[in-house]
C-alpha cells in the first residue's frame, strides 16, 4: 500500500523548520510532498535548499485548505493520502498502525491518529483529540474535548473504534474514495472540510476510525487563532453549508430552523460581550449562505445522489449545548454509548 504524506504550507517557514525533520526522521520510506498554497514567505527558497530532493507542488493562489488539497492531491500517486497540518510532531511507528487496519479491512475510508496537544502533551488537542463526533444539531465535539472542556490522557480512550469525523490536522484517506466522492468541498475553504468529506465517506458504505497506537502532537491555531473573527466567519458558515448538504431534506428543514435560532443567540451574546466583530461574521456566514443558495441546491442534489442507504456512526441523539451547560455533561464518559448512532 504506497502511502504519500502531504503537507498543506503558507507562509508557514518556521512551522516547517520546527516540525519537518521529526517527520522525516519517523516516516521511513514514505514520500513526503510539501504543497505550496501561494506563500509570500521564503518557505519556498528554505525548503530548496535544506531539503532539496523534497518534492514541492506550487500552486499560483491560495485557495485555502479546501482548494489547496483538492489541487494538490490531483497531481499525487498513491493508495493513501496522509494530509497533515505543519504544526504536527509525530512520534515513533506514527504509521503502521494506521496503515496495517486499513489495509486489514478495505471499508475503512479515514482514519487518525490520537492527536495530544504539543504544548501540553499529557492532554488531548482541541482539534480532533480522541475522534470525532456530531450531536444531533450538527455540533462538533471528540472523545477528550467537549466544546472548551479538554480532557487529560489517561488511556481512557486507547481503544481502536469508528468515529463520525477524523481531524483534517492529521487525516488517512484512501486516495481513490477521496477523488470518487469528489474531495473536499472548496466552498469552506478552511474549516470543517474533513467533517464534510467524513459525513460523505461513511454515506458511501464507508467507514472513519480512531487509531490510538498512532499518536502526534500538535500545536492547534497556527493558521486562524480563536480570537480570530475569521475563523467564527468560517465555523458558522461551514456548519450550516455542511448540514445543508447532507442531512436527508425533512431533517435538514428542522435542523437548519433551529439554528437559525441558536446561532442568533450566538450573536446576540457575541455584541452583549463586547465581541462585536464575531457577531458581525455569524450575520455574515448566512448571508454567504444565502446569497449562494442556488449553487448550494444544485451541490446538494449532486452529492445525495448516488450515495449508498448508508447508516452514519457517531452522531449523539442529544443537544450538545444543553448537556454541556445545562447538565455539565464535560467528558465524553458522560453520555451512554446507546445515545449515538451506531
Amino acid at each position: 500500500m504506497k502511502l504519500a504524506i502531504v503537507i498543506l504550507n503558507y507562509n508557514g517557514k518556521e512551522l516547517l523548520q520546527k516540525f519537518l525533520p521529526s517527520l522525516i526522521e519517523f516516516s521511513g520510506n514514505n514520500e513526503i510532498i510539501v504543497a505550496d498554497n501561494s506563500s509570500t514567505d521564503d518557505s519556498i527558497a528554505f525548503l530548496r535548499s535544506s531539503y532539496p530532493t523534497l518534492r514541492i507542488i506550487l500552486m499560483n493562489e491560495n485557495t485555502g485548505y479546501a482548494g489547496g488539497y483538492n489541487n494538490a492531491l490531483k497531481q499525487v500517486e498513491a493508495d493513501v493520502y496522509c494530509l497533515i497540518n505543519s504544526d504536527i510532531e509525530v512520534t515513533a511507528n506514527w504509521i503502521n498502525p494506521v496503515i496495517e487496519t486499513m489495509l486489514n479491512d478495505d471499508k475503512i475510508g479515514a482514519c487518525q491518529p490520537k492527536i495530544l496537544s504539543y504544548n501540553n502533551k499529557a492532554f488531548f488537542e482541541h482539534a480532533g483529540a480522541a475522534g470525532g463526533f456530531i450531536d444531533m444539531l450538527g455540533y462538533p465535539f471528540c472523545r477528550g474535548r467537549i466544546i472548551n472542556t479538554v480532557e487529560p490522557d489517561d488511556g481512557q480512550y486507547n481503544d481502536v473504534s469508528k468515529i463520525f469525523w477524523a481531524t483534517g490536522a492529521c487525516l488517512f484517506v484512501r486516495a481513490q474514495l477521496f477523488h470518487q466522492i469528489n474531495g473536499f468541498d472548496k466552498d469552506f475553504f478552511a474549516h470543517m472540510e474533513e467533517i464534510d468529506l467524513c459525513w460523505r465517506i461513511q454515506k458511501s458504505g464507508y467507514t472513519v476510525n480512531y487509531i490510538p497506537k498512532s499518536v502526534v502532537y500538535h500545536v492547534g491555531g497556527a493558521t486562524l487563532s480563536k480570537s480570530n473573527p475569521r475563523k467564527t466567519y468560517f465555523n458558522f458558515r461551514n456548519n450550516i453549508l455542511m448540514l445543508h448538504k447532507n442531512l436527508g431534506f425533512f431533517s435538514m428543514l428542522l435542523v437548519m430552523f433551529i439554528r437559525h435560532f441558536l446561532d442568533l443567540i450566538a450573536a446576540l451574546k457575541f455584541f452583549a460581550e463586547g465581541h462585536r466583530n464575531d457577531s458581525k461574521m455569524i450575520f455574515k456566514a448566512y448571508a454567504w449562505f444565502y446569497g449562494n443558495i442556488s449553487s448550494r441546491i444544485k451541490l446538494r442534489r449532486q452529492t445525495r445522489k448516488g450515495f449508498a442507504k448508508s447508516k452514519v456512526t457517531g452522531v449523539l441523539y442529544k443537544s450538545l449545548v444543553i448537556s454541556y451547560y445545562l447538565l455539565g455533561r464535560s467528558k465524553f464518559s458522560h453520555f451512554k454509548s446507546d445515545s449515538f448512532s451506531k
